[in-house]
């Protein structure tokens, strides 16, 4: 078998995996076959045979020296010799055995060392130390190897123990730059904090006896995890590590989970137990010896070396806001809890009863205002069970995988993330406590299978009762968890410059100037949380307007109308109207830009300036059409999809040329959007009609549910214009892979509640959306 014919049968083994071969079961017979081609590859070479060169091994590391070799993965071999054999032969023996496997091109790291070379390597550098540790020898010289596996297991116990800060902080770092595994919503299996790579330091350090042997719990993770990742290189049939949802879906059926959200649970609990062992390992072999200073942090609580620790005397069974003060002190400090003071107050922490000491709510809030330190010492609670006997209701949502693509979280960590968040507006706001609480409980309905808004604000209500929180700040809390969303939703979706618009906001939330800052402070904190992009300055500027028309309403004052066209878009309507050609310009405020234009009342104007935008990779979040003077008008406020605006002289000439029908918008569309399709399935695009929410009744409001595509707003307004319905203005709100596009629309035939016009705008928006 040449190495074609390896490449070969192992895409047949791989093809024929679903239906025979468990993900294990699959591992072992790829280690077998690569084992078998290796072993008659080094024999063909001389390796081992009575004729070949004597003290010469063919040994293997990684994934193949381990046995756990999943599809698509390089091969680690090293040939080892033991530098008695002549350069040339070596060179020949190497030849012979990487050609054939680059040619067929196969993955592989290779080297061809001594053992003294080999241990020299791994000296300085700890990876390779560690790779050591899992060498298995593949043909030849079987004494030689065994005598460097020897040799390397006695060197790194030496090693690690003088370089352990070294190890520490690449450990460290690597968690910095990768993120946890419990915590994304496409998690790292390899690299992120809880996977396989930090499994493969602890049962590096179990070879130093610094840890105990992976068993039990862990040993099962592990097998999850590589579970999951064969299925996942069999998904995708390359070398990738990443989890994405849509390969979720998939791998959980095939596993044997009920779905995407029961397997992720399961890879997060495991994740966060690995993680967390290989923290307490690492701080536990770093503590220095000898009496260590205790430094008071709080009553009952000391900083003891570089950790968070209970002080002598503290008595948790009798002190129940101890167990808060402990994780205040560790997230205001950056320091760690100490394990076996989590282990202390795990066995003897009461359990708080209704309602909260003043001094429990007290912590409580100190904690979650504590910044970037909250995100380690809530993890460090959970990790005990201590987060839950403290709010019994965050079990629904700890390790709940976000339901839509924008969430960069899952949902336990967007609610302590978005606490980080809020702790950086407290200072806007006249109730800071109320804020912090709100952002913690905002998503606690999530995971129940109704809107989690309206269950959320149920649970809220019990939740702040159960903490103390007099009647009224009860009901504020409760009506920041209902209408978290509703802020954001409007100023994105509706026209806030409508009176009836701005009035149902506040009929919504009682008229409360407090619930309003609140949620305006909420609003930016919770977006931020969510993931990069969802808070732009487009979005900002449109929250912050609808808040300021809010409350103007709620002091009386009746907010003034939609705002007239500048004295510069005035200018630029009376020069189209005298010129009877499309007149363009351009301001900017920041990354928005706003494009105003202005032709002869019988042109079309926003599907082509939407399409010229989308050319030049702006997307568009507000559009309005009017009429001044007999002139249409139409303005658009557009931002980068990325990078920085296009030259205002280029844009200006490409609108125009878009207007007059000398630009091949379809075509160019076309190109661009095949140049970053991302190759996903699409949503099936729904339209939504809203006659409670329109102003007036000769306008209709139409929202568009669909993916988030290059050229989707000029497609979109082509289609109504064909089917009869000219745009007042429009609003497009985009999430991740999805978009929210809102319309006015009024009928060119008179009424915009006929049900016939209706389907046919319907047929014509969802094939254009398609």
């Amino acid at each position: 078998m040449d190495a074609g014919e390896l490449v070969a049968a192992a895409e047949r083994l791989l093809g024929r995996r679903h239906g025979r071969l468990v993900a294990g079961e699959l591992r072992a017979a790829l280690v077998e076959l690569y084992e078998f081609w290796l072993s008659k590859a080094a024999a063909a070479a001389g390796v081992g045979t009575p004729d070949g060169p004597g003290g010469v091994a063919l040994v293997a590391v990684g994934g193949l020296g381990r046995r756990e070799l999943v599809p698509y993965s390089d091969l680690d071999l090293v040939l080892l010799h033991d530098g008695t054999v002549a350069t040339a032969e070596l060179d020949r023996v190497a030849q012979a055995l990487w050609y054939p496997l680059w040619d067929a091109k196969v993955g592989l790291d290779h080297a061809v060392r001594t053992a003294a070379e080999a241990l020299s390597v791994a000296r300085d550098d700890l990876r390779t130390a560690m790779g050591l540790l899992e060498l298995r020898v593949i043909a030849g010289d079987e004494q030689l190897a065994a005598g460097l596996a020897a040799s390397a297991k006695q060197q790194w116990q030496r090693v690690v123990r003088q370089r352990f800060a070294d190890l520490a902080a690449a450990v460290r770092e690597r968690w910095r730059r990768s993120g946890q595994i419990a915590q994304s919503a496409e998690p790292d299996l390899k690299h992120a904090g809880g996977g396989l790579r930090d499994i493969a330091v602890l049962e590096a350090l179990s070879v130093a006896q610094l840890t105990d042997r992976l068993d039990g719990e862990l040993a099962q993770v592990k097998r999850l995890m590589l579970d999951i990742r064969t299925e996942l290189r069999l998904e995708l049939r390359r070398n990738r590590d990443v989890l994405g949802a849509e390969q979720a879906d998939k791998i959980a059926g095939d596993l044997g989970f009920g779905d995407r959200s029961a397997l992720l649970k399961q890879l997060y609990a495991g994740a966060r137990a690995v993680r967390y062992t290989l923290d307490v390992a690492l701080r536990t072999a770093e503590r220095p010896g000898g009496r260590q200073r205790r430094q008071p942090l709080a009553e009952g609580v000391v900083l003891h070396g570089s950790e968070v620790a209970l002080a002598r005397g503290a008595a948790p069974g009798k002190d129940p806001a101890l167990l808060l003060r402990v994780a205040s002190a560790a997230a205001r400090t950056g320091k760690p809890v100490a394990h076996g003071t989590l282990r202390t107050l795990a066995d003897s922490a009461p359990e708080l009863r209704q309602p909260w000491p003043a001094q429990a709510r007290s912590e409580l809030v100190s904690l979650l205002g504590s910044g970037e330190g909250l995100l380690d010492a809530v993890e460090a609670l959970d990790n005990l069970g201590l987060w839950t006997r403290l709010l019994p209701e965050w079990g629904a949502v700890r390790d709940l995988p976000p339901a839509e693509p924008v969430h960069s979280w899952c949902v336990d960590r967007h609610l302590v993330q978005t606490c980080v968040e809020a702790s950086k507006l407290t200072t806007r706001v006249p109730r800071p406590d109320l804020l912090l609480i709100g952002a913690l409980l905002h998503d606690i309905g999530k995971g129940r299978g109704a809107d989690h808004s309206v269950i959320g604000a149920e649970i809220a209500r019990h939740m702040a009762e159960r903490l103390g929180l007099s009647a009224p700040d009860v009901d504020i809390v409760t009506g920041m968890v209902r209408h978290h969303l509703l802020l954001p939703h409007v100023a994105t979706r509706r026209d806030i410059t409508e009176l009836e618009t701005v009035r149902r906001v506040v009929d919504t939330i009682g008229g409360s100037a407090l619930l309003l800052d609140l949620l305006h402070a909420l609003t930016e904190a919770d977006s931020l949380a969510t993931g990069p992009g969802v808070w732009t300055p487009w979005k900002a500027r449109l929250v912050g307007e609808l808040v300021a028309r809010c409350r103007e309403l709620i002091r009386g004052d009746e907010p003034a109308g939609p705002d007239p066209l500048t004295p510069d878009q005035q200018t630029l309507a009376k020069r189209a109207g005298e010129s009877g050609r499309p007149e363009v310009l351009v301001s900017s405020d920041g990354p928005v830009a706003t494009v105003t234009v202005a032709a002869p009342r019988d042109v079309s104007l926003l599907a082509p300036v939407a399409g010229a935008l989308a050319l030049s990779s702006l997307e568009v979040g507000a559009a309005t059409q009017l009429e001044d003077s007999g002139v249409a008008v139409a303005v658009l406020h557009a931002s980068p999809r990325f990078g920085t605006p296009p030259d205002a002289a280029l844009l200006r000439e490409k609108i125009v040329r878009a207007v007059t029908g000398r630009l091949p918008l379809a075509e160019q569309l076309a190109v661009k959007e095949r140049d970053y399709d991302s190759g996903t399935d699409r949503v099936e695009p729904t339209v939504l009609w809203f006659d409670d929410e329109a102003e007036g009744a000769d306008v209709a409001l139409l929202e568009l549910r669909a993916a988030n595509r290059i050229g989707l707003l000029h497609r979109v307004a082509s289609a109504l214009r064909t089917a009869g319905a000219s745009v007042s203005w429009a609003r497009v709100a985009t999430f991740g892979a999805s978009c929210v596009d809102a319309f006015a629309l009024r009928s060119t035939a008179g009424n915009p509640r006929d049900a016939a016009w209706r389907r046919s705008v319907e047929r014509a928006v969802l094939a254009a959306a398609r």
